[in-house]
């Protein structure tokens, strides 16, 4: 079994629970979907932010893009109605991949809380990351499981989870989040859970 087919799930995900602007969207680390392009087609004014470049096929006055650390470019803050953030945040801190170069421990919850941030109040996020039993995979990713996940979402209304897991026949299928978070993972395999938040009064 492989991770075959995430993105499907991950992309299908945040599409299918993305809102209608106006408004301003920040898209973390966007690399080469087209979730920011959908953002934009829904009236969002959208600001992706990656720490490599992109390589988009289209230009759309709605979209720019900042080459730049989430954890150190300016943004403004309180700005984002909406927060893109798929398959992301578990990379932050890990130094090896993507251009990183230092270890930041708690990279992925400094960059929770700095988007949260700048996020407006009752903004929402659409997130997904990879679930399992707590794993870091440096420096691949981290895996969310019972003690991390919690920490992760801090400061987040959670509105809406979903899980999915992969089958003995290599597909991706529904299911509960005691299963999802019991399994062990592997580093190029592991549940997906994917997430509405709202940004919370704290």
């Amino acid at each position: 079994m492989n991770l075959l087919g995430d993105r499907d799930i991950e992309w299908s995900w945040v599409a299918s629970q993305m809102p209608s602007g106006p408004g301003e969207a920040l898209d973390f680390g966007p690399g080469g979907n087209h979730l920011a392009l959908i953002a934009a087609q829904r009236g969002f004014n959208v600001t992706a932010v990656d720490l490599q470049p992109v390589h988009w096929t289209y230009v759309h006055r709605h979209l720019c893009f900042i080459r730049g650390d989430i954890l150190e470019v300016p943004l403004p803050k309180e700005n984002f109605a909406l927060v893109i953030n798929c398959s992301t945040v578990e990379h932050v801190g890990l130094a090896g991949r993507y251009g990183v170069a230092a270890n930041r421990l708690d990279g992925d919850l400094e960059a929770m809380n700095r988007l949260r941030n700048l996020m407006r109040l009752h903004g929402v996020m659409l997130l997904t990351i990879p679930v399992g039993k707590d794993s870091n995979f440096a420096p691949l990713h981290r895996v969310y499981g019972a003690k991390r996940l919690p920490r992760l979402l801090d400061g987040y209304a959670l509105e809406r989870e979903q899980y999915w897991v992969k089958n003995n026949r290599n597909q991706w299928v529904l299911s509960d989040k005691q299963d999802a978070l019991a399994r062990e993972p592997q580093p190029r395999l592991y549940g997906l859970g994917c997430f509405v938040l709202r940004r919370a009064r704290v």
